[in-house]
């Protein structure tokens, strides 16, 4: 069988495995490509008063602990804390997927609103389908196919286009 015919028949048997997965990949690639400028996916990020931080850790605490709608009871309810000192926010995220802005300068909740960008990711990388087994076992080698299927089309591509400056005269054989 010639390369080329081999080449084209895993191909198309390759593209087929990974369709769903590679789909998967795609989709929420350009979600997170984007997300900057969807506000469904990630909250825009709110300025602060100032770019020194005024407030403690405790206060800040104490500030999502005054909100009642949060539910915060205490620090096992924080997810993660980003702090933004240079626009003088910092963005609270709890265990839900809410995120909180708040002032560093006055502790004034600036906004509140749901962050899918985590989520996007753990779909993005396979986590969210079943840990490690599926990011390892699923999406990896998808990814590593999908570099295959990109070589494997551009062998396809070049091979005619070889041939045919070929047989013009345009190109001397190796």
């Amino acid at each position: 069988m010639k390369l080329n015919h081999t080449i084209r028949r895993l191909h198309y048997w390759v593209s087929l495995a990974i369709a769903i997965p590679a789909l998967i990949l795609l989709a929420s690639g350009v979600l997170l490509q984007t997300k900057k400028h969807w506000t469904w996916v990630q909250p825009p990020e709110q300025r602060g008063t100032g770019t020194t931080p005024q407030i403690t850790l405790d206060a800040l605490l104490q500030v999502l602990v005054a909100q009642p709608d949060l539910g915060v009871r205490g620090w096992d309810d924080i997810h993660r804390i980003d702090l933004r000192p240079g626009r003088g926010v910092a963005k609270v995220q709890l265990q839900g997927g809410l995120e909180v802005q708040v002032d560093l300068g006055t502790g004034q909740v600036l906004q509140q609103a749901h962050r899918r960008s985590d989520l996007i990711e753990s779909i993005h990388d396979g986590s969210f389908f079943g840990g490690e087994w599926s990011k390892l076992g699923v999406f990896l080698p998808t990814g590593v196919l999908l570099l295959f299927l990109w070589g494997s089309g551009v062998f396809l591509f070049l091979v005619p286009w070889v041939g045919k400056r070929r047989r013009r005269g345009a190109c001397p054989p190796p």
